[in-house]
């Protein structure tokens, strides 16, 4: 029974996603909070193909329990070339603070194993589309599509870049198509394998209007050669004002001709692979991004955004699933925090303080690194494509330039939180 000083907490996470997940697992260990996710797809999979695992998201993954269910590719060597001459353009090696937290690409369907084994039984739901919020005096009525409804005292959004529990706290929020198409797959490694400079290693070949990424995602060590995959995501940028056609965020089939088509002109290694994928397992992915939110939270206390639902920035830096697990782990802690001094409404200001200043500070990082590409352009506007797909990656950043990302130590955060505030 909840005890006089800790009532029962009634938290409804909406999203399966690695955000939802995370939450879950970090706030159901908490004493007297009943956690609920609701998932709106009929069974818990991950669409798309791989995903990174560095420092960032390695500590938050062990602060909840799920670090050693992950495994993958070591990624200690990056190579950017030209993806139509096949120049290099620049290697790099991964900053490891720790041998532990070696940079991995990973399997998504790992990655969310992982979590899913680590939440506690009977918490997710299945198939629970959301379809409206509406504020009481006493928390949150949620309707779902198949007319049932449920009343939670804390809804934590993390129903992704077209989050419907945003758009009812920020309904003038919007998101627009970035010009940005992603193609995904996953195949047999050993389909590439005769392939020079593409099977063991982690490569970016970059193009005029995107570029072709290729790497595996196993480690095999612990996997039989049979099953090691390689993943492929292949992106195409345009105008997006001359975009025609309805886009979707999510994975829809493409053609192998509609993808080889953008890429008819890079080096022949980058095509010899595409011809590697099987018809019908290609996905396509449009990106969509949106303008920064003052505030991650809202119906005073009552609602709080996570991961790409509190800053849709669409993939912009890579490393979407730390930033998620990361607001689930420092929401637990924001609430276990004020339990007996301000209750949730305390906890989201906390949160909000901590996690919103973060955000913002990416979307200036990209507003800077735009401005900078543009200059260059405008100081040489007869730039060779070489030139330019080097001032491109450049303006990356990387391990080494934006620690305060990818070296971001969650736990770190949440101490310098609680020692400041006691000055």
């Amino acid at each position: 029974m909840p005890s006089a000083a800790h009532p029962l907490l009634r938290i409804a996470i909406i999203g399966g996603g690695p955000g939802g997940l995370g939450s879950a697992i970090a706030l159901s260990a908490l004493p007297n909070v009943e956690v609920t996710v609701y998932e709106q797809a009929r069974e818990l999979r991950e669409i798309g193909a791989g995903i990174q695992i560095g420092f960032n998201c390695w500590r938050v993954l062990e602060l909840l329990g799920a670090a050693d269910k992950v495994d993958g590719h070591s990624t200690t060597e990056v190579i950017h070339l030209n993806g139509v001459t096949g120049e290099i353009l620049k290697t790099t090696g991964a900053q490891k603070p720790l041998a532990r937290y070696q940079p991995q690409r990973v399997r998504r369907t790992r990655l969310q194993a992982a979590l899913k084994s680590t939440v506690p039984d009977g918490i997710i739901k299945l198939n629970k589309r959301l379809s409206s919020l509406e504020n009481l005096d006493a928390g949150v009525k949620l309707r779902f599509d198949d007319g049932t409804e449920v009343i939670a005292d804390l809804v934590v959004g993390g129903d992704g870049i077209r989050s419907v529990v945003r758009e009812h706290i920020f309904p003038d929020h919007t998101i627009q198509f970035t010009g940005t198409t992603i193609f995904r797959v996953l195949i047999p490694a050993s389909s590439v394998a005769q392939i020079s400079g593409i099977r063991e290693v982690n490569t970016w070949w970059h193009g005029p209007a995107g570029h072709f990424y290729g790497s595996p995602v196993d480690n095999p060590a612990e996997t039989s050669e049979e099953d090691q995959k390689f993943e492929i995501a292949a992106r195409s940028v345009i105008d997006p004002s001359t975009a025609i056609g309805k886009r979707f965020s999510w994975g829809v089939p493409a053609t192998k001709e509609r993808v080889e088509s953008f890429f008819t002109n890079y080096d022949p290694r980058v095509r010899d692979v595409l011809s590697k994928v099987p018809e019908g397992q290609w996905k396509e992915f449009s990106a969509f991004a949106g303008p920064r939110l003052e505030k991650l939270t809202g119906w005073e206390g009552k609602v709080v955004l996570i991961g790409d639902a509190s800053h849709p920035l669409s993939g912009a830096f890579g490393s979407g699933a730390a930033f998620a697990l990361q607001d689930g782990w420092i929401l637990a802690r924001a609430i276990e925090h004020t339990r007996s001094t301000g209750g949730v409404a305390a906890a989201l200001e906390i949160f909000d303080s901590i996690r919103s200043p973060y955000y913002l500070r990416m979307y200036e990082h990209l507003d800077q690194q735009k401005q900078k590409i543009q200059s260059l352009k405008a100081a040489n506007p007869n730039q060779s494509l070489h030139d330019s797909l080097k001032a491109r990656v450049a303006s990356f950043g990387g391990e080494g330039q934006l620690s305060w990302i990818y070296g971001n130590d969650i736990e770190e955060v949440w101490k310098t939180f609680v020692e400041t505030e006691k000055v």
